[in-house]
């Protein structure tokens, strides 16, 4: 049986891209041990000047203190070995970009060196949690943990079941999401999960709007920001995201579930220039520091 969440002390995090950082910092915010995992040791030292600068961010608005802040850098370690991190975890968490290949790489390297008790989860926003839990040691421990960008704001967490899930797996994943602050929402192993299969059609719709001239981007944003209360449009949103990340799902999804989730020529475009969003300053906007230009 997994751990209970009040009992993890030390998490691992293998992938120390947008989502992994983050995932990272939210575990040491809560008083967790954690190790930062990835291939190479610039990108995961490159990741901790992220979390650096994100809590100082926070202090600048008066939401960690000095001390929080020390404490947290202070429960961050970094590896560039799977099995050697994940034999010392309570729960790890993988976060490597979204192609079932790499996830199952990493979560089968992770679970065969891990302890019995550990927690097994994929950040995936898209892929079976089923799929990837095959070939992991204890499928039965294996869960979705598909949190939120950026995941040091961001308060949703879903939590994916499948059918060889115990249910002391998903009663830990969703203890554990309170423990960081999230709210967990149970959703079942569907394509798109909830919030994916949700967003990427509002997204896609969008993208489709601009490429027939019927808005702006920044007009179509703001009709959702102001029209319907969203605190970000779906453009902007899909920057944010990462325009690649949006066309690998969307295609996994048209593939699931249909032509209805087919990615627009614009998408293919954009991403084909290497115009990604944020992390390249350009997509839909172009980015100068954390805002788009619009």
């Amino acid at each position: 049986m997994v751990v209970s969440a009040t009992e993890i002390g030390h998490g691992v995090v293998i992938g120390a891209g947008t989502m992994g950082h983050g995932i990272a910092q939210v575990l040491a915010q809560a008083g967790i041990g954690v190790t930062l995992c990835d291939r190479d040791d610039a990108i995961v030292r490159a990741a901790v000047a992220r979390i650096r600068d994100n809590l100082a961010g926070g202090m600048a608005r008066g939401k960690v203190t000095q001390a929080d802040m020390e404490a947290a850098l202070a429960r961050i370690e970094v590896a560039t070995d799977i099995a050697g991190a994940a034999a010392l975890a309570d729960v790890i968490i993988e976060a490597v970009p979204e192609v079932l290949a790499l996830k199952k790489q990493a979560l089968t390297a992770a679970s065969s060196a891990a302890p019995d008790h550990a927690l097994i989860a994929s950040n995936t926003s898209s892929l079976s949690v089923a799929d990837l839990a095959d070939g992991v040691a204890g499928p039965q421990r294996v869960v979705g943990m598909h949190f939120f960008n950026p995941v040091h704001i961001m308060k949703l967490c879903e939590v994916v079941t499948h059918a060889r899930i115990d249910d002391a797996t998903v009663d830990t994943a969703r203890a554990l999401a309170e423990r960081l602050g999230k709210t967990p929402i149970t959703v079942a192993d569907a394509p798109g999960f909830a919030s994916s299969r949700l967003g990427v059609v509002l997204g896609l719709e969008a993208m489709r709007m601009v490429e027939a001239k019927v808005a702006t981007a920044a007009d179509i944003d703001t009709a959702m920001r102001l029209g319907y209360g969203h605190p970000m449009g779906p453009l902007e949103l899909s920057d944010l995201i990462g325009l690649d990340v949006r066309l690998d799902i969307a295609e996994f999804l048209a593939t699931s579930l249909g032509e209805r989730f087919a990615p627009p020529r614009l998408l293919r475009e954009k991403v084909a220039a290497g115009k990604l969003g944020k992390k390249t300053g350009e997509g839909f906007y172009r980015w100068d520091g954390k805002k788009p230009i619009r």
